[in-house]
């Protein structure tokens, strides 16, 4: 698929049927997160695939977002392992685990394989339900798989600012 067709026609997905993605399109959804890149090249993300039901019951534990999507992907990143920028406030974990997790999507979208990003849950929690190493901080959960019949985007998806009133030429 072109990209811009990609990104324009991307959408979250709020009803799945319940299928698990195609082994080969999940394969080259993570390629495309391996690919993503990361301050100093450090990749300390770290995606786990969620596809048995007692993995998915735990997620349902935690939110009820999972829109009945047979494939789950948990998003994380060794919070160890993370390049710290000047001024010592900030670190790339957040941000490097979300170009992975946005490539993701995007190769998602490019194998006709629907997603929808998840923050609605305690990462705590999840982290403990999912019984995660120490060291790691999960940054998101994403829900994978193909639309129910009949479900598309929201009513606002394709409703977007002007860009004069997002972007400033200075």
């Amino acid at each position: 698929m072109e990209f811009t067709e990609v990104v324009k026609n991307r959408y979250s997905c709020k009803s799945f049927d319940g299928r698990k993605v195609d082994p080969d399109s999940l394969t080259r959804i993570l390629e495309a997160g391996a690919l993503a890149p990361t301050a100093k090249n450090l990749q300390e993300q770290h995606i786990y695939i969620l596809e048995k039901e007692e993995d998915l019951k735990k997620i349902d534990a935690v939110t009820p977002c999972r829109y009945n999507a047979a494939t789950v992907l948990v998003v994380a990143f060794d919070k160890n392992n993370v390049f710290t920028y000047p001024g010592e406030k900030r670190t790339s974990g957040v941000e490097d685990a979300s170009i992975v997790a946005t490539h993701m999507i995007l190769a998602a979208a490019n194998e006709d394989v629907d997603s929808c990003w998840l923050n609605y849950f305690d990462p705590d929690k999840l982290h403990e339900e999912l019984g995660l190493p120490e060291n790691e901080e999960v940054l998101m959960v994403m829900d994978l798989g193909y639309a129910k019949e009949g479900h598309g985007p929201l009513d606002n998806h394709f409703k977007r600012k002007p860009l004069s009133e997002t972007v400033t030429y200075r």
